[in-house]
């Protein structure tokens, strides 16, 4: 209750103040069921579509490269955190247009809690009980997790970093694929998509700031950071759909503001200053306490949305109203302002072939094979020595081969 209060100024009779056990009950309309998930068969754009559910999502085909990650010195309102600079380089992967959504959620909702589970604990699945592969999902929330703002495809919010993983988890499962939490490194490198400005457009930090918290809408910086982000300019204190934006460079959408996104990196201030020069797919701190969140929200001043800033968990603020004890592993009590984003590798399982050895000793010459860059090829004969049309004198022939000399020799002779 405490919270609604904080949040809305006054008793909202909207609001939910009890264990919302009808949540995500009506996920399905009256449309025609995917039967399978997308069949990827090379690193290019694809819609992925969830077995019996009606929803499906676009995962963009992010190109590998290097991008200077991180933020100079000299740019404006930048933490400290956000250094030093180093080159990283990144390889080909795949990310979602958007945050998931309040339909892709509740279609994992729907799926994973249908034991019937009324707190965290109560009825959780066992491997001596069910199916090692059963995967149990959130409890029903306290409240209304969407904050009365509408579900659809805004960004599922007011879940925790283990409600995250466990739904990447359950995404790779009924696809067949590997989806997760994108890294830190992963993450920047999509939100600038080529780009290394402060922003994916033009403008500077500061004439966004001061004209977002005096001007509002009015001047041309506003109307061009508008087009592409959701903040504390033009939020009007809430997520929305992510149509109300134009797309970054590499084609994804609320990279900035809206919500602020996990990613799988323990945050460490210093991060940055362990990397070397020229690293490839770094995975942040082998520990730490917080999570790095990046993006900014819809609550964010300019100088938070800008594509270096970091951020990061805050676990027990943000559950400081729970009633639940102990508290929820699932939901967040105190956030509403965090999403994620998901990310699918490129690999066997997506239109890679795995690197091998293209013609191992096993395979006969003449027979196909398939190289280090999964072309379909054939193993290529072993060239003939040339010799001389006259029989070989004796040192020569002392220096060949017995198959060499067998060619001036009467067929059937040894």
């Amino acid at each position: 209750c405490l919270n609604c209060h904080i949040d809305v100024g006054h008793y909202d009779p909207n609001r939910t103040h009890t264990r919302n056990v009808e949540f995500g009950s009506n996920v399905s309309a009256a449309r025609e069921l995917f039967t399978s998930p997308a069949a990827v068969t090379s690193h290019e754009t694809f819609t992925e579509t969830l077995p019996n559910t009606t929803v499906s999502f676009k995962m963009i085909a992010i190109p590998g490269g290097s991008f200077e990650m991180g933020s100079p010195e000299s740019e404006q309102m930048r933490s400290s955190d956000e250094g030093p600079v180093r080159k990283v380089n990144i390889s080909p992967f795949f990310m979602a247009e958007t945050e998931v959504t309040w339909n892709e959620f509740l279609a994992f909702y729907a799926s994973t809690a249908g034991e019937g589970r009324s707190t965290d604990t109560e009825g959780a699945r066992t491997l001596a009980e069910t199916d090692v592969d059963a995967i149990s999902g959130p409890t029903p929330p306290y409240g209304q997790p969407d904050q009365n703002w509408g579900m659809g495809s805004r960004p599922a919010i007011t879940m925790s970093y283990k409600a995250a993983e466990v739904y990447c988890q359950w995404l790779s499962q009924i696809t067949g694929k590997n989806y997760r939490l994108p890294t830190e490194a992963e993450w920047e490198y999509a939100a600038r998509g080529g780009t290394s400005t402060p922003y994916f457009f033009e403008g500077n930090p500061r004439d966004f700031s001061k004209k977002g918290v005096f001007g509002k809408f009015f001047g041309k910086e506003n109307d061009l950071i508008g087009q592409y982000v959701i903040y504390l300019a033009n939020s009007l204190n809430k997520t929305h759909t992510p149509d109300q934006v134009k797309a970054n460079p590499f084609g994804l959408k609320n990279m900035l503001g809206n919500a602020a996104e996990y990613c799988s990196d323990w945050y460490a201030a210093d991060a940055y200053s362990g990397l070397s020069d020229g690293v490839t797919d770094p995975q942040g701190p082998a520990t730490g306490e917080e999570r790095v969140v990046r993006g900014g929200t819809f609550k964010s001043d300019a100088g938070r949305i800008r594509c270096a800033a970091r951020d990061y968990t805050r676990t027990d603020a943000w559950l400081v109203t729970d009633p639940q004890i102990p508290k929820s592993i699932w939901w967040l009590s105190d956030c509403n302002h965090v999403s994620f984003r998901v990310v699918c590798d490129f690999n066997e399982k997506t239109g890679k072939f795995k690197k091998f050895t293209p013609f191992p000793d096993e395979i006969p010459l003449g027979e196909i094979g398939i190289d280090a860059e999964g072309r379909i090829t054939e193993k290529p004969r072993q060239p003939q020595p040339k010799v001389s049309k006259e029989p070989p004198t004796l040192e020569e022939a002392r220096r060949m081969t017995s198959e060499e000399i067998a060619q001036f020799l009467p067929h059937g002779k040894e």
